[in-house]
């Protein structure tokens, strides 16, 4: 039995609306909220949110830190037992999409699989457009940052946002890794290039802030990367570790301007990059860095959402440091979410023993794990996330905007 109470109200079984057959439609719920009247663990706390998370086991508070991967193109048992133990987030990659029927049946399954969990899941994709785009492509795709920067209209940019947001949506995804906020002002990275929207921090404020309100106008949730900068390197993180040998004052005035302005403007969640800044912190990377997280994104930028790692199996993270490992030194760092595209062998079980093992020892302190899990639940709320059906899509409708919107910016 869960020990900590979240009312989702079930109001029957949804068809999803011309996408998958009766048999497999999972229930549709009522947006995610807490109620705690009844809850003996609230004696004395107003918050509800606070309550709800003081009701929490430390294995169920691990579990809602980490966001992780499935494998191949169908949800395997012991990924649903991953569920149902209550994870924070379930994200897709390319090698898990194969058709838009295929899709829209393994997120069902993912839904159906958090039926019974008392928090919704994080459901997130990469949709950036250009060369990052997993939504397959009967929908139309839009073409790299850089193009779309080339125009610098941002009325344009801001409905390329929303319809981003249109296109995951269509496939049940809550959450889009996009907008990147990289400045891409060196001609060697391998790994940003078009990615960005240039390589002028105005540019790249702008036009970014501009599609993370389009997609958090349709109720997605849009996640900023990578922290601080991803756009002056010449190593992929994806293979091994990048370094930027800059100033913290440079990094402050030119990588970070973007992320300035988003947090500013009220971004919900922010991923952090695997970049050693060896002038601000020279033994470990962004992502398990103190001072970058805690010190620059938490206290200069004054950000208190959600913070979650790139891909903790990146040969940036994975070459150098064990994944238990990197997940606690990254928490106590300061992130909220560690993000692990591969759970197999039982490394989702031993990252969460990992983190429980950190409060029980004394490593973590439980008020910093009850922060994290706190963000998570109110950015949940927020969003309204629920086991609602996906909506129905006119796929000709949706590629005539996009075709529309891609036309303005000529």
């Amino acid at each position: 039995m869960k020990r900590f109470l979240l009312v989702i109200t079930l109001i029957g079984t949804a068809v999803l609306a011309g996408c998958m057959e009766e048999n497999h439609a999972p229930p549709e719920a009522a947006p995610f909220k807490t109620d705690t009247s009844e809850d003996p663990h609230r004696q004395g706390i107003e918050d509800p949110m606070k309550a709800k998370v003081q009701s929490m086991s430390l294995e169920e508070k691990a579990a809602q830190m980490m966001y992780v991967g499935v494998q191949g193109t169908s949800l395997s048992s012991g990924e649903r037992s991953m569920i149902q133990e209550e994870a924070g987030g379930i994200f897709l990659l390319g090698g898990n999409i194969e058709s838009p029927e295929q899709l829209r049946q393994y997120t069902a399954d993912i839904i159906q699989a958090d039926e019974n969990g008392s928090i919704p899941l994080f459901l997130g994709v990469d949709e950036e457009g250009g060369s990052v785009s997993r939504i397959p492509d009967t929908i139309e795709n839009f073409p790299p940052n850089a193009v779309i920067g080339e125009s610098a209209d941002e009325e344009v940019t801001k409905e390329i946002g929303r319809l981003l947001a249109e296109k995951v949506k269509a496939f049940r995804f809550n959450m889009d890794f996009a907008p990147v906020l990289d400045i891409n002002n060196n001609p060697d990275n391998p790994v940003i290039g078009d990615r960005s929207f240039g390589d002028h921090p105005e540019l790249v404020t702008s036009l970014g802030t501009a599609v993370m309100h389009g997609i958090a106008e349709e109720q997605v949730i849009p996640v900023v990367k990578h922290f601080p900068g991803h756009g002056d390197t010449s190593t992929d993180s994806h293979i091994s570790l990048p370094r930027i040998d800059k100033s913290k004052q440079t990094v402050k005035s030119f990588e970070m301007a973007p992320f300035r302005k988003a947090i500013k403007e009220g971004a919900d969640m922010v991923m952090v990059a695997h970049i050693l800044f060896p002038q601000i912190d020279d033994q470990y990377p962004s992502s398990l860095s103190r001072p970058i997280i805690t010190g620059l994104l938490r206290e200069d930028l004054n950000f208190n959402g959600v913070v979650i790692t790139d891909d903790m199996t990146m040969g940036a993270i994975a070459e150098n440091y064990g994944m238990a490992e990197a997940a606690v030194r990254s928490v106590k760092a300061g992130s909220d979410m560690v993000m692990m595209a591969d759970t197999r062998d039982g490394k989702f079980s031993e990252v969460q023993q990992a983190l429980v093992q950190a409060v029980e020892q004394g490593d973590i302190e439980e008020t910093r794990v009850d922060q994290s899990v706190e963000r998570i639940l109110r950015l949940k709320q927020k969003y309204e996330l629920g086991n609602k059906s996906a909506p129905s899509v006119d796929t000709g409708a949706l590629n005539e905007k996009i075709e529309e919107t891609v036309e303005g910016l000529e």
